[in-house]
């Protein structure tokens, strides 16, 4: 009787995996269905992927999602205006005239109120907040949901640091001068400075320097620092105000139109959360790598005054904040609920977030003694 001999483990992982690799491009070669399987999708920029934080993660993300999918999966990033404005992005992937678009939620706030929530929230979560919100209670699966009915996945796929309070040509000293002020403000941070009877405008950022130069607008919002330079405001308005009330952390998201998405296969969609989980963390490390520099750079060289807004009027914004929430919550049934959620997971975290912590002053105590 013949004895067969078994080969080492070693050799037999290597034959194993060489007949792995030739079945692979067996299939490849022979089964034309392999490359009707690779994805190449168009992803449109809500904003320009030259600014600094708030939009470079989106090519980032596109190109870990290449590597990953070992050239299978292609994000073709589309600049703002390419194929459609930043603030058509959702309605274009609804409606499947672009597969995908990266975008801050919150444009879509008239015709899903709750959108506006996943964007930003005045006095709400904070970068790691908000990740842990959306990745570890609920918040992803409480979007999918709301999205499903828009014909859109939507992938948490980044968070940066705080946006500034806004460039003004004054500084904002009392509750009085709120008032009647011309500001550009989005999101629900707009609507709260109605409520204080600000004269609230929506102008896209390439239109801002203009107006803050010729006295259109006294103040405008926009982002954090990095981006603010990069557009040039501390040139025409120099008090900076801090901090940023209205979005303690901006939040953009992956959307892509849900028929496309269904399309994908199990490992397809993979490849796409994690690269959106990996933006997450790229986007939140680059934000807040970068700003203190910024911010430092316009003090100390373009004589920009920082100015922390006065304890009374966050107090009032506070105030009138909880009356746009109550009033968007009254109207809006998943804005009630996904702002129960976020509220219950904010308050769970505060004893942490005051007892884990240093205080954030507290080099300034130390060096002080």
């Amino acid at each position: 009787m013949n004895t067969v001999k078994t080969p080492t483990r070693p050799l037999a992982r290597l034959c194993g995996a060489a007949a792995v690799a030739a079945t692979l491009a067996m299939t490849s070669v022979a089964d034309p269905a392999a490359a009707a399987d690779r994805v190449r999708w168009q992803m449109a920029m809500g904003f320009p992927s030259t600014l600094k934080a708030l939009a470079d993660t989106a090519p980032w993300m596109a190109e870990q999602v290449n590597t990953m999918s070992g050239g299978t999966m292609t994000l073709q990033v589309f600049e703002p205006g390419k194929l459609v404005k930043g603030t058509e992005i959702f309605d274009a992937v609804s409606q499947g005239k672009i597969d995908s678009g990266y975008v801050w939620a919150g444009y879509e706030i008239g015709k899903v109120p709750a959108s506006a929530l996943f964007g930003a929230q005045p006095f709400g979560l904070a970068p790691p907040e908000m990740a842990a919100f959306m990745l570890e209670r609920g918040g992803q699966q409480m979007m999918e949901e709301l999205y499903a009915q828009h014909n859109i996945m939507p992938l948490f796929c980044g968070t940066i640091s705080p946006e500034a309070a806004g460039w003004f040509t004054f500084p904002l000293e009392s509750l009085d001068q709120v008032s009647g002020l011309r500001i550009r403000f989005a999101g629900l941070g707009g609507e709260v400075l109605q409520k204080m009877d600000a004269e609230v405008t929506l102008l896209p950022g390439s239109e801002l320097f203009e107006a803050l130069e010729k006295g259109v607008i006294d103040a405008t919002e926009f982002s954090l620092p990095t981006v603010d330079e990069q557009l040039g405001f501390y040139k025409v308005a120099k008090f900076y105000h801090l901090p940023g009330w209205h979005q303690p952390s901006t939040n953009q998201y992956l959307y892509v139109n849900l028929d496309k998405w269904n399309g994908l296969d199990e490992m397809q969609q993979t490849i796409l959360r994690t690269a959106c989980t990996a933006g997450v963390a790229k986007s939140l490390a680059r934000a807040e790598g970068l700003q203190g520099g910024v911010l430092n750079t316009f003090t100390e060289e373009h004589g920009v005054t920082a100015v922390r807004l006065p304890e009374d009027i966050l107090m009032e914004l506070q105030a009138k904040t909880d009356d746009v929430m109550a009033e968007f919550s009254s109207k809006d049934e998943d804005f009630a609920r996904i702002w129960g959620a976020m509220k219950a997971f904010k308050d769970e975290h505060q004893a942490w977030k005051e007892l884990g912590y240093l205080p954030n002053d507290w080099m300034t105590r130390v060096s002080g003694q």
